[in-house]
């Protein structure tokens, strides 16, 4: 084919084979270079991409050498952190230790002392109860006495001397004496400015007023009061009859009863039983009231006693009034004996004045002319001596 044949028209310019090889192979270098240049471009990248990857990779490497120091100080701090971490625990929990062990202590103590206390009233409440179970015991034992005719009457004896005992002297009363008809009376007790004694008997009827306290019904209650009132008689005349001996005992007697509600049941129920014993001359006296009579006749011996002893104690306040008057005499006496003293100092120190004021002249030469004092002292007059 040739080469300037004409291939195709552009415009005017008509475009040969020859021209487009020639453009062909212009293209085909151009493209060639284009590919080499990109090609020596695409090297010249690679480099500086292995220098960036190198100095990447070393700044890498010091960024974990960095990161490597840094853990390894973190972890020497760490290491650090976690022994001051366990030694503070560690005392943290000492302390803890020391003040829940104190705690405790304080705790058991306070317990102790609990317990102390508790086991003390515990003590009280086994010392009150072992009493109770004594009083009970002597409850039983009383109301056993009380029910026995011979140890009643020994109980009342009991308690009647012991109100006697404590009210007087051991020789204003008499216990279980003998009388003249042969009877022997509780108590006789001795009154001052008579030879009579007072009766006390302690011997109370006791059946007939339990049976009247401890019954229910009317009818029972209506007979144990029937009873009462025929022993009280009975007993009452008894009184009167063994004890009331005209000229050895006084006319009045004291039946002792043994119990205050007794006392009151038969001031308060048996009103008449009361009344006809004042007019058998027997009084009724619960432990309250003999105690009062005690009291009063001790009041009566100690009146009589200082009445007795006026007459030794008016000699001694005329003996005292002797002494007072003697030694008001003796105290004049001694002021008279003062006063001369006085007298005496004060001439004495007239004396000792004139002395003094002598010395005093005599101290500074003053002395008076000689004639003067000679005749003043009645002294020879001086002779004076020549000094030459």
């Amino acid at each position: 084919m040739d080469l300037n044949s004409t291939l195709m028209t552009i415009g005017e310019h008509a475009v040969s084979l020859g021209d487009a090889l020639l453009f062909a192979g212009a293209l085909a270098l151009l493209l060639l270079v284009a590919t080499v240049v990109l090609a020596y471009r695409a090297m010249k990248g690679r480099g500086h991409e292995q220098d960036e990857t190198a100095r990447r990779t070393m700044e890498l490497e010091f960024r974990l050498a960095e990161l490597s120091g840094a853990l390894q100080s973190f972890a020497a701090q760490s290491q650090g952190n976690t022994v001051h971490l366990q030694r503070t625990l560690d005392e943290k929990l000492e302390a803890v230790g020391q003040r829940v062990g104190l705690g405790l202590t304080e705790q058991a103590q306070r317990t102790t002392q609990s317990l102390n206390v508790l086991n003390e009233r515990l003590a009280v409440i086994d010392a009150a109860q072992r009493n109770i179970t004594s009083l009970s015991t002597e409850m039983v034992g009383l109301k056993d006495i009380l029910s026995n005719k011979q140890s009643r009457g020994a109980f009342g004896q009991g308690r009647m001397e012991a109100i006697v005992r404590d009210g007087l002297h051991a020789k204003a009363y008499a216990f279980q004496p003998t009388l003249s008809n042969g009877t022997r009376p509780d108590c006789l007790i001795s009154l001052p400015d008579t030879e009579m004694k007072l009766v006390i008997d302690a011997k109370f009827p006791l059946e007939a007023h339990s049976a009247w306290r401890e019954s229910q019904d009317e009818a029972p209650r209506r007979e144990a009061g029937a009873r009462l009132r025929a022993d009280m008689a009975k007993h009452v005349k008894d009184i009167s009859e063994k004890y009331l001996l005209a000229g050895e005992t006084q006319d009045t007697a004291i039946m002792f009863v043994p119990s205050e509600s007794v006392y009151a049941d038969l001031h308060e129920h048996f009103e008449d039983v009361v009344q006809k014993a004042h007019r058998a001359r027997v009084i009724l006296a619960s432990p309250n009231v003999l105690m009062l009579i005690v009291q009063t006749m001790q009041a009566i011996v100690k009146d009589v006693a200082m009445r007795d002893q006026a007459h030794v104690i008016k000699q001694e306040v005329t003996r005292l009034l002797e002494d007072v008057t003697r030694l008001k005499e003796r105290s004049i006496d001694l002021r008279r004996h003062f006063d001369m003293a006085n007298g005496d100092l004060e001439k004495l120190g007239v004396t000792a004045d004139k002395i003094s004021k002598r010395g005093v002249k005599i101290e500074s030469l003053d002395l008076e002319e000689p004639a003067k004092a000679a005749a003043v002292e009645g002294n020879p007059r001086p002779r004076l001596i020549s000094g030459t």
